[in-house]
């Protein structure tokens, strides 16, 4: 069985829908995090692998990349 991903998008999300949403819950079964574009839910999903999705998000809370 595959387990569905649980997608949402941040808190701070409320820019009118500039959005990517993430699927976090597949991270412990498939060591991948799937990332898509909040306005196309049915488009191309980018499946990064949990420890590049954690280094991600590492570097923009220490606003390592590209802040302005």
């Amino acid at each position: 069985m595959t387990e569905t991903p649980n997608w949402f998008k941040s808190s701070y999300s409320s820019n009118g829908g500039a959005c990517v949403e993430v699927a976090t819950n597949l991270a412990a079964t498939s060591g991948a995090v799937p990332v898509r574009d909040s306005k196309s839910r049915s488009g191309a999903v980018l499946n990064l692998s949990a420890g590049s999705f954690s280094a991600f998000v590492a570097g923009v809370k220490a606003m390592q990349l590209g802040g302005a």
